[in-house]
């Protein structure tokens, strides 16, 4: 069966298997090529006639995953220049009223794309939601700070896929009055960024925050360091006119090149405080504060602004930094004599890892290291934005607790994804060859729940109870924060 809507843009014909249908590839905007690389996004191009929507559409120029990340998760790369596109699965495009979720993919916002198959929306559509999946410039064409140039431009992007949505959802059976917005890593930040942006309001009811931090944003002049840095490395000036003369392929050279050096010599005189201390050691180009969609750090902005405040679900996993330091061989060099260096290259007082000891007092100098920097990078941002959402709506905190049978990755980053997109046939790299549907089956429906009801099934948190919910088998339970005590200390040692 291929079935057939008509958007503002014109007609799109998509194809129906075992109940979902698909429409994949579709562009919110034209194409950021040339000169608008470094515009704001404009309406895509009319078509005539039946647009065939088929097929996953083409991603956002990027170097792949470095060996050991790709071999857990693949690499993305779908050639050509309409890379604003969304995928769309829907129960029935002649439905009416049926709640949307729109995925906003992660990859430190260098990479990723919304085509990879444990993306795939189709148990979301089999379970009664119109799921929506969408690109945005990423590197240096969504984040580098260049004159010329609006800042956040992926983000800009981000927004102008939500009002597509808005504009256009009802034609694939979705109610444009009843959409969340969910993402994980870079995405799940980039979640918290549209929260706190003014112009965000009315373009979703609800938010999933998934591994992300509500406290990431760079100043503008730290980030004209990093573009600057980009320039010299392009023997150009650091403007658009002369980023714009040049392609996808230089661009990315020039990206790659600066961000090792930052990672060689992570030098806050050199780079600017708020990129290295922000960055978390794992990203060069993210949001900017600006005088327009980031008037200053999530969590901040909605402190100052609780009417901002959606219901929320926000988490993490038990063990996010260990997909960092893993499988690229960091971990193995982290001893008890080494431990001290590597925390204080990262800015915390060593002295935080005597807390962590005595929390875990089986644990090996590896495994602190990692529960450290997993709290300052993820668990504590997290925490902090949703103890700033709960003052104005419903907030649920989760944490995801199953461990991955791949040797000591744990629960680490990434793993919850498969799981909560009940597409666990594409994540046996990650996840081992044996993960339990049980677990797919109970945090995908409070998804469903979640998005549909506004409830995900367990109880509400905020700054006096701090109630979260850990996914785990053989069963999951809702308790008080677990790991409360070291981020604690933790916050004390980095204030």
């Amino acid at each position: 069966m291929e079935p057939t809507v008509t958007i503002a843009s014109g007609a799109v014909r998509g194809w129906t298997e075992d109940g979902v249908t698909r429409f994949l590839g579709v562009p919110y905007a034209a194409a950021p090529v040339g000169a608008k690389r470094f515009q704001l996004p404009e309406p895509a191009p009319a078509w005539d006639g039946v647009r065939e929507a088929t097929e996953m559409g083409a991603t956002c120029a990027q170097s792949p995953y470095p060996a050991p990340i790709h071999a857990l998760i693949g690499s993305d790369g779908i050639p050509g220049e309409e890379y604003l596109n969304a995928n769309v699965w829907t129960p029935d495009p002649a439905a009416s009223g049926l709640p949307v979720l729109v995925w906003i993919h992660g990859g430190a916002f260098v990479r990723g794309s919304n085509a990879r198959a444990i993306y795939n929306g189709a148990a979301f559509a089999r379970d009664g939601v119109v799921m929506v999946s969408i690109n945005y410039r990423l590197g240096v064409s969504g984040f580098a700070a260049i004159d010329g140039a609006p800042l956040n431009r992926g983000l800009h992007d981000q927004l102008f896929a939500l009002r597509w949505v808005r504009e256009n959802i009802a034609a694939f059976g979705g109610d444009p009055d009843n959409v969340t917005i969910f993402g994980e890593s870079a995405g799940g930040m980039s979640v918290a960024a549209l929260i706190a942006a003014p112009q965000s309001s009315g373009l979703f009811r609800r938010a999933i925050m998934q591994s992300g931090n509500g406290s990431v944003a760079a100043d503008a002049e730290d980030a004209r360091r990093v573009a600057a840095a980009l320039a010299d490395e392009l023997g150009i000036a650091p403007t658009a006119a002369e980023f714009g003369k040049l392609g996808p392929d230089e661009l990315r050279t020039a990206q790659n090149a600066v961000a090792l050096a930052m990672m060689i010599d992570p030098d806050p005189q050199r780079w600017g405080a708020s990129v290295i201390g922000q960055g978390m050691g794992i990203m060069s180009l993210f949001p900017v504060i600006d005088d327009d969609i980031v008037p200053g750090a999530p969590t901040a902005v909605l402190a100052e602004h609780p009417e901002r405040a959606v219901p929320l679900i926000a988490g993490t996993t038990a063990d996010e930094f260990r997909f960092f330091t893993v499988p690229t061989g960091i971990t193995a060099a982290v001893t008890a004599d080494t431990l001290p260096f590597v925390l204080t290259r990262y800015g915390i007082d060593p002295a935080v890892a005597q807390t962590y000891s005595a929390q875990r007092p089986d644990a090996t100098p590896a495994e602190i290291f990692n529960a450290i920097l997993t709290d300052w990078c993820f668990r504590a941002g997290t925490f902090d934005f949703a103890e700033a959402n709960a003052t104005g709506a419903p907030t649920h905190v989760y944490e995801f607790a199953w461990p991955t049978d791949l040797p000591g990755l744990g629960a680490c980053h990434v793993l919850e994804v498969p799981f909560v997109f009940d597409a666990l046939d594409g994540a046996h790299s990650l996840t081992g060859p044996n993960p339990p549907q049980a677990l797919a089956d109970e945090i995908h429906a409070a998804w469903v729940a979640f998005s549909t009801y506004g409830d995900p099934g367990w109880a509400p948190f905020d700054s006096a109870d701090k109630r979260v919910r850990i996914f785990d088998i053989p069963e999951s339970s809702t308790v008080a924060d677990p790991r409360a005590v070291e981020l604690d200390a933790l916050r004390q040692t980095i204030a």
